[in-house]
């Protein structure tokens, strides 16, 4: 069909050509200066401006030449960025918003709360894990989408909001009036002991504080009596390249290369260098990867790797061996432009070579299953400090490589028959999860999810004309269970309780967590791994 109407358009641009379809006006033809070239441009913008079939504003034309020009570096990341793309760049690598701190998610068409962040506006006031914002200034937020509520509950630092709250349990609705402020976004997620002796912490994005944020959160799970890590950075999809640097040091030696950018213009080549003592040298590491995990976060896992300071486990990380500048033209808009390639210690890139993004986004996500592509050949061959071998040219690839987790044929069945009502199924636990929590059934974080309890949500799903076979049941119950007990964990103990639980039924944690209980060393880590990886991976 795509060949057919290339086809089609060929013949109809010849036959328009050939029949007069153009009305030329001859002009002196252009010769090669840059001066000429830039004359040139002014005269084609003039003559559409004055022109073309269609009014177009002169100021959005010169908007277009620029992202055609752009868009011809068939480079993703060489991006103009307007106000709002600039804006959300600025939260990410900041961490800073202005806002009412509240993470939230849409159910059964209401704005929910997932959760107030710490020390924020809204957890001062009381809001609570559950209730439903039904009005914001009056406006009923009913239908919202993520995005727009995202939008609208943001703003400018001292603003005032009005919020109308349904809350399970409560007949009135409740009225909070709170005052914006600035929100800082944690590059640390979650921080815990897994056991009496392994830590884990998560850490997303590569932020402007994300080392001064691991540090203190290492310090805490070493006065808990952590004696192996587990440093997750799996979907972390990178951030600042100086606090790449900065979080990698915090586990090397002084003098030990980080990573090394080489570009065209001069500036744009450096080698990093740790500059300090790191603060936990006997501390085994164990660094989780995964398809999302790129840029600054595949620099920590690859100088780490190189450097024999941690063995890696998971899946091959996305790919993205490419630095980016950012030059703020105005107020509002900047550009982002790739300005060097960066190297890992041992030499290697890890960039992916692929036909364009969408292609990059399927090789990590075929890497993800087992189905890495990448050719591997002698130049892509290198050796870490000890003198394992690793390879470039598609990714970070993990010392021990653990699949996710993946449905059942049963369980995928069970996906495919709820088709477009799967948001439906989602506002069906969040309901009975929050009815749970009123009724104060559940005591304690361990809690067992019931074969009652998973009837009850198919139950409810069939009233909601949800229909689903006998048969396909049959298999769901271990999803549904397993889904329902992380919902009910959410709501009735908090994010922590979740995200505890979501670790324990975790393969690629549980198997750092037994490589991470063993070790005693970062030494005795590596040999860890290297008995179970395979022995066509071993040197």
């Amino acid at each position: 069909m795509k060949l057919r109407n290339i086809v089609i358009v060929t013949t109809v641009a010849g036959l328009a050509l050939a029949t007069g379809g153009w009305l030329l006006q001859r002009q002196t033809e252009p010769t090669g200066s840059v001066y000429q070239q830039a004359r040139l441009f002014e005269d084609v913008l003039a003559h559409v401006a004055d022109f073309y079939v269609d009014s177009i504003e002169e100021r959005r034309l010169y908007q277009m030449a620029i992202d055609g020009m752009l868009d011809q570096l068939h480079d993703p990341y060489s991006v103009f960025l307007k106000r709002d793309d600039f804006r959300a760049l600025n939260e990410a690598t900041t961490g800073n918003y202005g806002g009412l701190g509240i993470q939230i998610d849409v159910r059964d068409g209401w704005i929910t709360v997932v959760a107030p962040l710490p020390d924020t506006p809204a957890e001062r006031a009381g809001i609570q894990s559950g209730d439903q914002i039904i009005a914001l200034d009056g406006r009923s937020t009913e239908g919202w989408k993520n995005d727009q509520a995202v939008k609208q509950l943001r703003g400018d630092p001292g603003s005032a909001v009005e919020l109308r709250v349904r809350r399970v349990g409560v007949d009135q609705p409740l009225i909070f009036k709170l005052t914006r402020a600035t929100i800082h976004i944690r590059s640390v997620q979650v921080s815990m002991m897994l056991d009496d002796k392994v830590g884990y912490v998560l850490l997303t994005p590569v932020s402007e504080t994300s080392a001064q944020e691991l540090t203190d959160a290492v310090n805490g799970l070493v006065q808990k009596g952590m004696k192996s890590l587990v440093l997750d950075l799996r979907g972390n999809p990178g951030g600042l390249l100086d606090q790449g640097v900065a979080v990698s040091e915090l586990f090397l030696d002084p003098g030990q290369e980080v990573v090394e950018t080489r570009g065209r213009a001069p500036t744009t080549s450096k080698t990093y260098r740790d500059a300090k003592p790191q603060p936990w040298p006997h501390l085994p590491v164990v660094v989780l990867t995964n398809g999302g995990t790129a840029s600054a976060a595949e620099i920590i896992t690859g100088a780490l790797q190189d450097h024999d300071r941690a063995v890696v486990v998971g899946t091959p990380t996305f790919g993205k061996g490419l630095v980016q500048s950012l030059w703020q033209l105005t107020p509002e808009t900047a550009l982002k432009l790739t300005t060097a390639r960066w190297f890992t210690p041992s030499g290697r890139t890890i960039q992916r070579k692929s036909k364009n993004e969408e292609d990059q986004f399927a090789q990590a996500e075929a890497a993800e299953l087992g189905h890495d592509s990448t050719k591997v050949d002698s130049s892509l061959v290198f050796h870490t400090d000890h003198g394992r071998v690793v390879l470039g040219g598609g990714g970070i690839r993990p010392d021990l490589f653990v699949t996710p987790d993946t449905f059942t044929t049963a369980e995928r069945a069970f996906v495919k028959a709820l088709g477009n009502k799967i948001p439906t199924y989602w506002d069906v636990r969040t309901a009975y999860a929050l009815e749970i929590k009123t009724s104060g059934r559940v005591k304690s974080p361990d809690f067992s999810v019931t074969a009652e309890m998973a009837d009850e949500v198919i139950r409810r799903l069939r009233a909601r004309g949800v229909a689903l076979p006998d048969s396909v049941i049959a298999g769901a119950h271990d999803v549904i269970t397993q889904d329902l007990g992380y919902e009910i964990a959410r709501y009735v103990f908090g994010r922590p309780a979740e995200v505890r639980r979501q670790k324990e039924e975790d393969r690629q944690v549980q198997a750092a967590l037994g490589l991470a209980r063993r070790a005693k060393s970062p030494q005795d880590l590596l040999a860890l791994a290297a008995a179970q990886a395979p022995a066509t991976l071993r040197n």
